[in-house]
Order: C-alpha cells, then structure tokens, then sequence
C-alpha cells in the first residue's frame, strides 16, 4: 500500500513511517521539510497536497503543534483537518487515520480543545476514518519539565497516567493505516499505572537528561477543573481497547 504520514518528521511521525516501511508499504512523509506546509492553507497547498497524495490509499495524521492556549491549538488542528480532509477527498484516498489523546473529552484543557475540533472534523468528514487516542508517552514526563522549568529546577504535575511507548503507538497507527476504516474511536494505554511526577524525578536522574533536561524535580498539585478530573483518572482508561506492552521502567532503562 502507499501511505502518507502528515508530521512523519516529528516523534510519532517519523516512528510510523519507519514501521511502515519496515512492513513494506510505500510511505510519503508531509512536512514542511518535504515541501508541505499545512499551517498555511490556500489554494497553492490545495494543489501541491492534492497531486502528492495521488495513488495514496491512507493517510496518518500525526502532526502536532505544541501551545498551552485554546485559540492557537482550535486554529492549527482545524486548519490542518480539513486541508488534509479535502484534498483527500479530492485525490480518493480511501481512509484517514488520526493520532488523539485518551480523556480530550473529559477534562477541560485549552490544548484538548483543538484536539476535539480535530476528531469532530475526522469524524463528520467526507474520508473514512479511525481515531486512535493515546495516553502519554514515556517522553512526555522529561518534556512536561523541560517546560516548565527554571534553570536547574524543573515543576512536574502530580496526576496519574498510564504511559505508553512512542515506538508502540507507531506500530498501532501503521497497523490500523493498512486496515480497514474502522469508523471508530479507539484507546491505548501502556501496561502500567504511574504518576507522572514520580516519571519526571526518574526521568532527571538518567544520564539522559543532560541533554537539557532540569537536575531537581518538584512536584507540584494540578489545580482547577482540569486538576480535580485528572485526579480522578480521566486521562487513564479503565479498558483500554489496546494495551502496549513496554513499561515506564523498561523504556527508561533502555536509554
């Protein structure tokens, strides 16, 4: 099969082209580095996504866009969905997958919130389609305090996840890519239940983390609404339709 991957350069992305590839699949990465730059709709990107997506039977939608505000992440989700959807539509790829979170629906986040604008676009859309929603990545910890940082001193939320690994959501999504539309909502998780403060102490003390990571980790309460849902496990599913199979504890030690 021909598969396009959209952000095949970024973390997930670029692990779903390698596992495509390696099953043996034709893959077309769309990134700015390929020429395709999806924040910028208009009839230009219309045409170049349109003639790149000739001959593609799927599309995996991996991109992401890393901002805490509402306004910014409603505008680039929405942007891109439908960019990708009607030049799908207009070259006849026959399915559209797309990478989502575990508990958008549950919780109020600004973030979530273009993330729900993405899955209600997919899932209204004119392309066949599967949502895949994932929990956090076993990066995600290392990230979430590389952000919320100053100098050696970095703050992680104290919240329970069910950390999965990056590599595994890739082989999901390249999986479900080759498949039939499912036309469905499915969730993984990883095998274990963790909190993420905790992830982000382990995370500092491995060598790894001098690639700029913080030293010290604080662990610090989740206040809000979003605090109170998260909490009570509204980012951890209670039977998740996908499991993986690598632990927190695995994939740290294997860096």
């Amino acid at each position: 099969m021909r598969v396009a991957v959209a952000g095949g350069t970024g973390l997930v992305g670029a692990l779903t082209a390698e596992a495509l590839r390696a099953a043996g699949h034709e893959t077309l990465v769309l990134a700015r580095s390929t020429g395709v730059d999806l924040t910028r709709p208009g009839a230009a990107l219309a045409a170049t996504l349109t003639e790149r997506l000739a001959g593609v039977d799927a599309v995996v939608d991996a991109l992401n866009v890393v901002t805490m505000k509402g306004a910014e992440s409603e505008a680039f989700f929405g942007r891109t969905t439908e960019a990708l959807l009607a030049a799908e539509q207009a070259a006849g790829v026959g399915h559209h997958v797309v990478l989502s979170i575990v508990g958008i629906d549950r919780v109020p986040y600004d973030y979530y919130a273009g993330k729900v604008r993405q899955e209600a676009l997919v899932t209204a859309g004119p392309v066949p389609w599967t949502v895949l929603r994932a929990t956090q990545f076993h990066e995600f910890a290392g990230q979430m305090t590389r952000r919320m940082s100053l100098g050696p001193v970095g703050l992680a939320p104290r919240m329970p996840v069910r950390p999965v690994a990056a590599a595994e959501v890739a082989e999901h999504l390249a999986r479900l890519a080759v498949g039939e539309p499912r036309r469905t909502v499915l969730e993984l998780a990883g095998p274990a239940r963790e909190d993420l403060a905790v992830m982000a102490r382990r995370t500092a003390r491995t060598p790894a983390r001098r690639a700029g990571g913080p030293r010290c980790v604080v662990p610090v309460p989740v206040p809000g609404a979003f605090g109170k849902g998260v909490r009570a496990g509204a980012l951890v599913p209670a039977s998740p339709d996908l499991v993986g199979t690598q632990t927190f504890a695995e994939w740290l030690g294997g860096r």
